[in-house]
């Protein structure tokens, strides 16, 4: 018999989830948040300030807000952003016959004709 007929095995995490979502509920509820928001000036652009901090210059007096704590951010949603392409398109490559073919087949070659006739 499985593991999912008996009810009991469900029992555990069932209120596991329901205690999570209780302190959860009671965390977000009994926060305390101040009554004037904090924000950047109205005229202050964050992407502007953003490529200032990105090209240094931030020395010269353009740049309103600061933004390099933006800037690590950027650039680490950047890289995992890269990497999910990079590790996309390599699954997306197939084998046929221990050879690998590109993703896009014969779209981009010459379908594989000897020579260079076209």
């Amino acid at each position: 018999m499985s593991d999912d007929a008996d009810p009991r095995g469900r029992l555990v995490p069932a209120l596991a989830v329901t205690v999570l979502f209780a302190v959860m509920a009671l965390a977000a509820t009994s926060a305390e948040f101040d009554a004037e928001a904090a924000g950047f000036p109205a005229d202050a652009s964050v992407v502007h300030n953003l490529g200032y901090a990105l090209f240094d210059l931030g020395e010269y007096g353009v740049a309103t807000i600061p933004s390099e704590g933006f800037l690590a951010a950027f650039l680490i949603v950047a890289v995992a952003l890269d990497v999910a392409v990079d590790g996309a398109v390599y699954l997306a490559k197939r084998e046929e016959d221990g050879s690998i073919i590109a993703a896009v087949g014969q779209a981009f070659t010459d379908g594989g004709r000897d020579g260079g006739e076209r």
